[in-house]
């Protein structure tokens, strides 16, 4: 079956961190162990729950905030240092609006409640994409299957019509498991050179 539709994962794939010094700049300046805050923010019971919506985004950095004794007048500072470390993958995302010509693309996020947000404000990239499907709003996180199933689906294409592009090993296991053509990104010729090749 042709290929139809190509869906992306957003953390390490669309957006990396491009340089951690801001970040290594907080927890000197707190006097926290900088996998403190990194086991906080994404490892969680309370990540976890943050990423399927249970609650918001603001809850969670606020009960991390709280953990960590940051005064709050410097939270909002805190927070907009902490992304910084983070660049569009432009590389990547110059080659979308081609791509657009002749796939249906996807983006599938294990992410809070701000991301639909943060890709139109910050990135500006929302409109490189068919759909959007982020695990705060549909309650489902990768590797569970039903999340494929829903992101093939909004793009009205089949599983094995669709390629799929994580970078971590178990969210692309649960891919193929949904019965979509995945691969761990490596980098961006890796992928550009797969998708070229599943034409």
């Amino acid at each position: 079956m042709p290929i139809n539709a190509i869906i992306f994962d957003y953390g390490g794939v669309l957006v990396q961190m491009v340089d951690e010094t801001p970040r290594q700049q907080l927890a000197k300046h707190y006097g926290i162990p900088l996998r403190r805050i990194y086991h906080l923010l994404f490892n969680t019971e309370a990540s976890t729950r943050a990423s399927l919506g249970e609650i918001t985004t603001e809850h969670h950095w606020r009960a991390i905030h709280e953990i960590l004794h940051i005064p709050p007048a410097e939270r909002a500072d805190f927070v907009r240092q902490f992304w910084s470390a983070d660049g569009l993958n432009t590389e990547l995302v110059d080659q979308l609006p081609a791509l657009q010509v002749r796939f249906r693309l996807g983006l599938l996020s294990n992410a809070n409640d701000d991301l639909r947000s943060v890709l139109t404000d910050r990135w500006q990239i929302d409109s490189l994409f068919d759909d959007l499907v982020i695990s705060a709003e549909v309650g489902l996180m990768k590797p569970d299957l039903r999340i494929y199933e829903l992101a093939v689906a909004r793009l009205g294409v089949q599983p094995d019509e669709a390629l799929f592009f994580d970078d971590m090993p178990a969210n692309v296991e649960g891919a193929r498991m949904a019965g979509l053509h995945a691969f761990q990104y490596l980098n961006n010729t890796q992928m550009l050179d797969e998708i070229a090749s599943c034409k």
